[in-house]
């Protein structure tokens, strides 16, 4: 039965190895400290944070997240440590509440590895923190305990760990919220809540034993919606939703590769899939959450499985260290049968994973042959057939496809990366020479024309999905070398203008759009919306800019930064085309500028991370099938729906 913990309640843990899950509705940071007897940290190398994930028996969240699952093996700590102290603190610049009073109290419980909930603590009481202590496991008379703690701190981070006896407290909080940030920077941007926060769910549903194994920190699924009525239907006078949740994503605690334990049952059959079996209200908005989930199920069985490896590989090293460390078995017919049933026991663990992994896979690569050609198209590849009947929509969808991501345990298993619309972060296509193989076997000018195409590809794709009238593209080409490129966007007659050429050209497309900006915002400010200038034009505008920072001045830069920082929020959105090394005589003036951007890459590269566990996922850029005049002709669509709408 679980432990609902009070302010400074303790409870026993009857197990070692445990997992301690987080929610908090909004992202936090995740970290935790390991302690002397007194709780004093000895030094930065005793905390774990995303900038340093990982610490002997502690494993930790890369990234800020609303939810969070912490991996400890209370075995393997340093016999000095005594102490564990869980930390939470909200991240700068993640645009959410600057202090925890401001958002719904974050929900902390301690489980076993099989899901089993053994404590947990709603932290109340929270106001003007920023950081807070939410749990510690303290070790008393040789055994292990939960204390429910709550201490906040005003001062954020610092204070909490100059608190814990550290130095230059200061100095390390801003290093660890700077690899936040650099999570945050290459991370894609987690689908909203499906549920408000106040109707959080706390997923505490025990596995099987045979799925039981070593974790690592992984958030829990989204809440399925509420369930349907008799027959499927909405019971009257309720509203609740039908609930299209997967059958194989529930609230349980997801499943993991196997530890040495008694088999289960033969599980049964896998459901055959179904195109749109997820939530939501419309068949878009099901597919969405089904891709998202299809996301989410690859990056925790992964993980699960890449977790259970490395356990098998560290109990091998351990056993065999045990072997070689007594003089007696370290020849011998006992030293062989040690040995050899070390390596029997690790074959073993490795195997069972891998049917685990594959089962999953499978599953997922049977959902993905279904889901693929269902999808409408702003989330289609450019191949498929659903352009050969486009047409130009009447409403904006919720999101487009940006790419394809994979891993390399499935190569073949791609996920469409989707992001929601309208853009909250600009685009920067790097045709910089990256660390992928790929972009190694091309030369510096042909890198240059892939990025370009692609950013052509992103630009019509936005253009398609948007209704007439409602997208609007300018160019930037200060030398006039993309003109190849950009061909099908200037021939259509899609554009608001030519290609700005020039250092005139750059300056006056930068000052029209900086006053949009500048006007709407003070439009909004004042709640005079319909106030505008006459015939200014209200539609999302979308900034392509080229080979920068050729044709730029320092007053001009300064203005593309202001673009990217204030711009989407009144629907102003940069699409970069930049090699950042051309840039490199401007130094860290233009570093926040690159963090504001999303990356993608014009050749494969595995540079994003998943909101998750942060994998290492490989982006596929979208390919306009070769021989294919696809782009032109629904390019076509799009400007001949705007002759007529402005007839």
């Amino acid at each position: 039965m679980t432990a609902e913990l009070v302010r400074g309640q303790n409870h026993p843990l009857p197990d070692t190895r445990l997992e301690i899950r987080v929610s908090a509705g909004h992202p936090v940071v995740a970290g935790t400290t390991l302690g002397d007897e007194r709780g004093r940290v000895a030094g930065v190398e005793w905390i774990a944070h995303p900038g340093s994930p990982s610490l002997p028996g502690i494993e930790v969240s890369q990234q800020a997240a609303a939810d969070h699952r912490l991996a400890v093996d209370l075995e393997a700590l340093p016999d000095s440590v005594h102490r564990v102290s869980v930390l939470l603190a909200l991240p700068v610049g993640a645009g959410g509440p600057s202090r925890f009073g401001a958002a719904a109290a974050p929900f902390v419980a301690v489980t076993a590895l099989d899901g089993t909930e053994i404590a947990s603590y709603t932290i109340t009481g929270l106001d003007s923190e920023s950081a807070v202590v939410a749990l510690e496991l303290y070790r008393r008379q040789g055994a292990w305990k939960v204390r429910a703690v709550g201490q906040g701190y005003e001062g954020g981070l610092a204070a909490m760990l100059g608190d814990q006896g550290l130095e230059s407290p200061a100095e390390l909080a801003a290093a660890i919220l700077e690899a936040v940030v650099r999570g945050m920077a290459r991370s894609v941007a987690s689908p909203p809540p499906r549920v408000p926060d106040a109707e959080r769910v706390r997923h505490s549903a025990p596995v099987t034993a045979a799925d039981t194994a070593p974790t690592v920190p992984v958030t829990p699924p989204p809440a399925p919606a509420p369930s349907p009525g008799p027959a499927g239907g909405t019971p009257s006078g309720q509203g609740a939703p039908i609930d299209y949740a997967h059958p194989r994503r529930s609230a349980a605690a997801p499943q993991s590769p196997p530890q040495p334990a008694p088999r289960a049952e033969p599980q049964q059959s896998p459901p055959v899939p179904v195109a749109g079996d997820a939530a939501g209200w419309s068949m878009d908005e099901r597919l969405y959450n089904q891709v998202w989930g299809m996301f989410e199920d690859l990056a925790r069985t992964t993980a699960a499985y890449r977790s259970a490896c490395d356990f098998a590989e560290s109990r091998l090293d351990q056993e065999l260290d045990r072997v070689l460390s007594d003089p007696r078995s370290r020849i011998g017919g006992t030293g062989d049968a040690a040995r050899t049933e070390a390596r029997a026991k690790h074959d073993e663990l490795t195997a069972r994973a891998q049917e685990a992994l594959d089962r999953d896979l499978a599953q997922l690569v049977a959902e993905s042959e279904v889901v693929e050609p269902a999808l409408p198209a702003a989330f289609a590849r450019w191949d498929s057939p659903v352009w050969q009947g486009y047409r130009v929509p009447m409403e904006t969808p919720m999101a487009l496809r940006l790419g394809d991501l994979h891993l390399p345990e499935r190569t073949d298993l791609h996920i469409p990366m989707l992001i929601r619309l309208p853009l909250e972060r600009g685009l920067w296509v790097d045709s910089g020479r990256g660390r992928s193989e790929a972009s190694a076997l091309l030369d510096e000018a042909e890198l240059r024309r892939l990025a370009l195409d692609t950013a052509v590809a992103h630009a019509a794709r936005l253009l398609a999905v948007y209704p007439a009238g409602d997208f609007t593209v300018h160019v930037l080409d200060a030398a006039g070398s993309g003109s190849a490129s950009l061909a099908p966007l200037v021939e259509s007659g899609v554009l608001a203008a030519p290609p700005a050429a020039g250092a005139a050209g750059v300056s006056a497309v930068l000052a029209q759009l900086t006053e949009r900006v500048d006007l709407v915002q003070m439009a909004v400010r004042a709640g005079a919306a319909d106030a505008l200038p006459p015939g200014m034009d209200t539609a999302e505008q979308l900034l392509i800019v080229h080979d920068f920072p050729h044709g730029f001045d320092d007053r001009a830069v300064t203005q593309l930064r202001y673009l990217a920082d204030e711009g989407p929020r009144v629907g102003v959105h940069l699409l970069m085309v930049a090699d950042r090394e051309d840039a490199s005589a401007y130094g860290p003036l233009l570093d926040p500028l690159w963090r504001s951007l999303l990356r993608v890459t014009p050749v494969a590269d595995d540079h994003l991370a998943d909101p998750w566990v942060g994998h290492a996922w490989t982006y596929e850029p979208p390919r306009i099938p070769v021989g294919s005049d696809v782009l032109r002709q629904v390019l076509a669509q799009v400007a001949e729906a705007r002759r007529q709408g402005w007839r």
